[in-house]
């Protein structure tokens, strides 16, 4: 098994490296991140596919600088993939054959299905979602693919690239009415299926525009992965970015190092939102690299291991200093879930954030005891990435930060207020979890028996559990519950 593995991405606008940490059989982390705008296609549509000398020269360059780092970092495996740019030129040969023989990468070239695929293994596993459509844009295609109750269905690929729609329309001042037209002649070609809700947006320039909504809306969470966005609510400032003059993008809130070509990308992505009907964009800050490691360390065209979450298994692995079995706290938060059901939430059932949270109750204590609670929600914060909506993330982190004598941090909630529920489900939540931790420490479930009646939780044991007594006492009342303890 590799503990660290190396993944070179060559892209017809970028290449970028990244470097992943094995924790464990599900548990991974990213370590290292370096791109480079190599802009290896460019002038390559322009004349028959064929590479030009100025992007083959960045290209090499940046490989070498990559070599470097997977070298500094003792990667123990090296993956290496080209995409359309590479795919569609006759003169690749002498490119690879001088990486290969130079720096010892063995380049492969995927096909724009490949490159689906791993876009899409990367949602299918990294994203909360079901079902979906993900639409990565590069420089020189559009790979596309549908997903269906978490399984890869089918994968297509369009001549649809930023790259290649400047070098072909833009850069002429061809009319707006003329660049459509051509995307809508190739659009045509999906296959029927390819209609859903959910577009998944991979790539930089769905992270661009999903950035751009984030600062212009003043969103509460600075992430990009799993941030989602309504098409009808913010198609205006899509149609915005696409007439934009490329001076006045700053206003539109998109970085100058994405002026080039963000006007080209977003006038894809929204002819592709159109014809395939979604209404909803998730935004995946993970994809073909993601998905070339998963295939490569999971085995398969759908791997997704069940009932693994990858970013509790990773902060576990490296924040979990006991390790203890979870058993315990998920039955004894189950139980009291269950007795005071009815005053939480009738529409959402929190058993699961529960059972979650108190999975990673003990992570802050890695750094120091002293102020536990509030490093486990900045580790969570920061590391709790794949698999969870936003809303989750947040609640999650929250409840991390939660202590007995109080149960939750008010600064915190009025800060993500938008993203959590009400106040008074965050205070029943906090109080299950901090009682489940009060109690774990001093007996098992079976040996439990709740009671609550008349605002009275009463607290049987079958031996006594003397520091439980006293750390209830201390805790904030919740509806002015009398809390008793008879042991």
């Amino acid at each position: 098994m590799a503990k660290r593995t190396a993944i070179i991405d060559i892209g017809s606008n970028s290449a970028r490296l990244v470097i992943f940490q094995k924790t464990s059989k599900h548990g991974f982390h990213l370590i290292c991140e370096q791109k480079s705008k190599v802009r290896i296609g460019e002038g390559a549509y322009a004349h028959g596919g064929h590479l030009q000398e100025i992007g083959l020269h960045r290209a090499f360059y940046a490989l070498e600088s990559f070599s470097h780092t997977i070298r500094e970092f003792g990667a123990d495996k090296t993956i290496s993939v080209a995409t359309s740019a590479l795919r569609d030129a006759p003169n690749r040969e002498l490119f690879l054959t001088r990486a290969r023989d130079q720096l010892a990468l063995d380049i492969r070239v995927i096909s724009g299905k490949e490159e689906a695929l791993y876009g899409a293994i990367a949602a299918n596993n990294l994203l909360p979602i079901s079902d979906g459509i993900t639409i990565d844009i590069g420089g020189g295609s559009s790979d596309m693919a549908l997903i269906r109750d978490n399984k890869i269905i089918e994968t297509c690929t369009l001549n649809l690239g930023t790259v290649r729609l400047k070098e072909l329309f833009f850069d002429k001042s061809l009319p707006l009415s003329q660049t459509k037209r051509y995307i809508q002649e190739i659009l045509a070609t999906l296959p029927h299926s390819f209609c859903s809700d959910i577009a998944i947006g991979i790539g930089g320039t769905a992270r661009t525009i999903a950035k751009g909504i984030i600062d212009k809306t003043d969103y509460p969470l600075n992430k990009l992965h799993a941030f989602e966005y309504s098409v009808a609510t913010h198609r205006g400032y899509l149609q915005e970015i696409i007439e934009s003059k490329t001076d006045h993008l700053n206003r539109l809130y998109i970085k100058e190092n994405r002026h080039d070509t963000i006007r080209e990308g977003t006038l894809i992505l929204d002819e592709i939102l159109e014809h395939i009907g979604a209404k909803k964009v998730i935004t995946s800050g993970v994809g073909v690299r993601e998905g070339v490691y998963l295939h490569d360390t999971l085995k398969g065209d759908n791997p997704k291991p069940t009932a693994i979450n990858p970013s509790i298994q990773s902060i576990k692995d490296r924040f979990d200093m006991f390790g203890l079995p979870d058993t315990n706290r998920v039955e004894i938060s189950s139980r009291l879930y269950k007795l005071f059901g009815e005053h939480i939430d009738a529409d959402t059932d929190y058993t699961e954030i529960l059972h979650k949270t108190l999975s990673l109750s003990s992570i802050g204590k890695m750094l120091t005891i002293y102020h536990k609670n509030r490093h486990a929600h900045y580790i969570a914060m920061q590391e709790l990435n794949y698999g969870f909506t936003h809303e989750d993330m947040v609640l999650i982190s929250l409840l991390l930060n939660s202590k007995p004598n109080k149960l939750y941090p008010k600064e915190l909630y009025t800060q993500y207020k938008t993203l959590l529920p009400s106040k008074e489900v965050i205070k029943w939540l906090s109080f299950i979890y901090t009682t489940t931790l009060i109690l774990s420490k001093n007996s098992s479930s079976k040996e439990l028996e709740f009671d609550y009646s008349g605002g009275s939780l009463t607290i049987k044991s079958d031996r006594g559990i003397y520091l439980a007594k006293e750390e209830v006492s201390n805790m904030k009342k919740i509806k002015n519950m009398e809390i008793v303890i008879e042991d």
